[in-house]
């Protein structure tokens, strides 16, 4: 160190000291300059990047909140529908039942009525048979009943004696 200051001159150290003087305003004027610019530059486009990534963070919010509320109202409406639906077979089974229940109860009543009529129309062929019988029996009885006078007289006065005036 001592060399140092034993070795100093003054021309030398006013030389230097203009030179680096001159250097820097050199460097000011044409490096530090654009070197300032384009630190500044990226600071300003990190900047520029982090409000944009905010921006973009809260717009996916917005976007996940509105999906989830059109989820929600999908799904309330896929209840609805499927509500409606449910209500809608519920109706269909209830008519098809009454529709089906009306057919059987018109069937049945069908049913009675061909019975009903077939029974008066068997009775009729019954009494007609029977009546016919009847005939016939009495035809032969009374074939046989009046071969003989006096039974014929016999006959009618019982009959006569059976039937009341009215």
């Amino acid at each position: 160190m001592e060399k140092l200051i034993n070795d100093f001159s003054f021309g030398l150290f006013f030389w230097q000291i203009l030179l680096f003087v001159a250097l820097l305003l050199i460097l000011r004027k044409f490096a530090w300059k654009p070197i300032l610019e384009a630190v500044n530059n990226r600071e300003e486009g990190i900047k520029n990047a982090l409000e944009s990534a905010e921006a973009a963070k809260k717009e996916m919010q917005n976007l996940q909140a509105d999906n989830e509320r059109i989820l929600n109202e999908a799904r309330a409406e896929r209840d609805g529908m499927l509500k409606e639906a449910k209500q809608l077979k519920e109706n269909i089974i209830a008519d098809a039942k009454s529709e089906a229940q009306d057919a059987a109860d018109k069937i049945v009543a069908q049913a009675q009525a061909t019975i009903a009529s077939e029974k008066k129309a068997a009775i009729a062929d019954l009494k007609g048979q029977v009546a016919e019988l009847s005939v016939e029996i009495a035809e032969k009885v009374v074939r046989k009943e009046l071969d003989n006078k006096d039974k014929q007289l016999e006959l009618v006065e019982s009959m006569l004696g059976d039937v009341t005036l009215k």
